[in-house]
């Protein structure tokens, strides 16, 4: 019984981690499409669209992430597939924003974020699936 409540509550960890991560990314994007100058790309590094383009993308993956974390923190069945594929593919997102950027360690940061969302997914969830219905 205790080691289901653990789970449930690292379930609602990421439920919070990804209200976080995805506002972290609606402002990164935010930040991308109003200050042209704040995020320069390094002379190793290219991007495939424009900062503005890029930005935008980031806003709306933002909200992708935090619609994960509400339907996750509901209790939603759907909810946890749903965020381990935005989220793997937001470790994507940080990974080319590593390579292209002079800020690493914020992008490190949110790599590592996302990756403690992955393992509060992906480990023993069934043994967590009763206690999260009991709890929602």
């Amino acid at each position: 019984m205790g080691t289901n409540r653990s789970m449930a509550g690292w379930i609602g960890f990421a439920a919070v981690l990804l209200l976080i991560i995805g506002c972290i990314d609606f402002f990164q994007g935010l930040i991308a499409v109003f200050e042209d100058e704040y995020y320069i790309v390094t002379q190793s590094g290219f991007l495939v669209v424009d900062l503005t383009a890029w930005g935008w993308i980031l806003m709306a993956w933002g909200v992708l992430l935090v619609l994960a974390g509400v339907g996750l923190g509901a209790g939603q069945q759907w909810a946890r597939w749903f965020a381990i594929v935005v989220v793997a593919l937001n470790v994507f997102a940080q990974l080319c924003f590593l390579g292209n950027s002079q800020y690493p360690l914020w992008a490190l940061t949110a790599l590592a974020l996302n990756i403690v969302v992955l393992f509060a997914l992906t480990v023993r969830w069934r043994e967590s699936e009763a206690e999260m219905a009991s709890i929602g």
